[in-house]
């Protein structure tokens, strides 16, 4: 078991890293120009794919980035500058953009990549401490990390350098992203698998439509509409006028403010809701959830263009993981 002194001082270490690289991370924020913007309208104006390379850390960096691009909406994937000469060049064709990093700029693995660039007159960005390096100068644009020191006692390991790279990917996927309008439901496309999936499925994947929406018309007597109720089982039951469209509800709150002797022989317009809550095919689930909790109802109908396409329990949001 280690001593509380060692314990400290290993504690002490880690936070000495941590506030060198939460520095670093604060000044490349602040040194963010006109470089960072020509290199996010290359990237957007791609009609092929963003090529991401690197060798050592920068390449597990680069990885991480192609990654994080394609999974927001700007299609990329990582071409390792160590293989590039041995065929993966072929990965890099016309209408693509490599985005290089290396901290020196002079990572010898990487001039093959700098060649077939401009041979074949794809836009090279680079991202680099050092503004005078050889990929630099190569480059159509170079985005050009701040100096700081490596986190590292001896200053050697890729510590510092390789969290800006890191987070300057993030930044540009961001910029990109809302660039391009890339939405929620654009995400959840991308990501359908996993937790991250549940969360973002829509709407549209869990109503339910065709004869299982429980409607009737205005003119309708609640007898008749109880019995559409019961037989339907989402508690409500929907009013729709003769071209279709959605007029109210009558849920089980309706009917309780309404009890009479005549309830039965009523018809459903004198005790609907008018203008009910509803939502749309495209909302996400969570958007649905977050309306029935605001209106503390359990169901909701889907319409489009005053429509209704289908209806939604709460129910079918916690089965969907949602909820």
């Amino acid at each position: 078991m280690l001593t509380e002194p060692l314990d400290n001082a290993l504690r002490t270490a880690g936070r000495r890293v941590l506030a060198m690289e939460a520095e670093a991370l604060v000044t490349l924020a602040d040194s963010l120009d006109g470089a960072f913007d020509e290199a996010v309208d290359i990237l957007a104006g791609v009609s092929g794919r963003v090529i991401v390379t690197g060798m050592g850390k920068s390449g597990h960096v680069a990885a991480k980035i192609a990654s994080t691009l394609a999974s927001t909406g700007t299609p990329a994937h990582f071409v390792h500058a160590g293989e590039a000469s041995h065929g993966d060049l072929g990965m890099i064709a016309r209408g693509d953009a490599v985005l290089a990093l290396s901290n020196s700029g002079g990572t010898a693995e990487l001039a093959a990549v700098i060649a077939h660039a401009a041979r074949s007159s794809v836009p090279l960005i680079a991202v680099t401490a050092n503004a005078g390096s050889p990929l630099a100068e190569a480059a159509r644009h170079a985005v050009v990390l701040p100096p700081v020191s490596e986190a590292c006692p001896m200053g050697l390991a890729p510590t510092t350098s390789t969290t800006m790279m890191l987070a300057l990917g993030d930044a540009l996927a961001v910029a990109l992203l809302e660039r391009k309008g890339f939405s929620a439901a654009d995400f959840r496309d991308l990501h359908p698998g996993g937790s991250l999936g549940q969360s973002l499925k829509l709407v549209s994947d869990i109503m339910h439509g065709g004869d299982a929406m429980p409607l009737v018309g205005p003119d309708t007597v609640m007898a008749e509409a109880l019995f559409e109720i019961s037989s339907k089982a989402f508690g409500c039951v929907g009013v729709t006028d003769e071209a279709g469209l959605l007029l109210g509800i009558v849920t089980d709150g309706d009917l309780r403010r309404s009890m009479s002797t005549d309830l039965l022989q009523r018809p459903v317009s004198a005790i609907m809701t008018a203008s009910p809550k509803t939502i749309r095919p495209r909302a996400l689930v969570a958007e649905a959830v977050a309306v029935m909790n605001d209106a503390q109802i359990t169901a909701l109908f889907v319409v489009e263009d005053g429509l209704p396409v289908g209806i939604v329990h709460v129910h079918d949001c916690l089965r969907a993981g949602v909820a």
